[in-house]
């Protein structure tokens, strides 16, 4: 019979299993601090690719920690930018948005040129209104329009 922390008995046989956790350096393993929600996401180490954009961010800095940090605050803050901007469209909208975006990439200038693009396309979709689209697009921040087009999967 084991003991406790205790000193109380515990049961024998199937009632004792030891845990399945994986260790540290494991892919699946999750800091014990982290949330329910926080063990969802992949802890661990993986190749990036340093384009331009990220070359710039991390300019001069050699420690890869360092660079890691760099890139986890910049990321974590670009979530929070895309959780507190955005726009209430309506389907129709929605559809008109996805359809300009299926360009693929969408470069800072053609985000910024949403409004304009709204305003020239030749979709059509049943309760769109493209003026008022093109309005509401051109009067949203830059922030805004980046959450939209985030949140459309481009």
């Amino acid at each position: 019979m084991g003991w406790g922390t205790d000193m109380e008995a515990l049961p024998e046989g199937d009632a004792l299993e030891p845990l399945s956790v994986p260790l540290r350096g494991d892919p699946s393993w999750v800091a014990p601090a982290l949330t329910a929600s926080d063990k969802t996401r992949n802890v661990g180490k993986t190749n990036v690719f340093f384009g331009p954009p990220l070359a710039i961010l991390v300019d001069g800095q050699k420690n890869t920690l360092e660079i890691s940090g760099k890139l986890n605050r910049t990321a974590e803050r670009y979530l929070e930018i895309l959780k507190r901007h955005g726009l209430e469209l309506s389907e129709p909208e929605r559809a008109c948005l996805t359809h300009i975006c299926h360009i693929g990439f969408m470069s800072p200038l053609e985000i910024e040129e949403l409004p304009f693009e709204v305003a020239m396309t030749r979709f059509e979709y049943e309760g769109l209104d493209k003026v008022a689209l093109a309005t509401k697009l051109d009067a949203a921040s830059f922030a805004d329009l980046v959450s939209v087009v985030e949140s459309l999967g481009f």
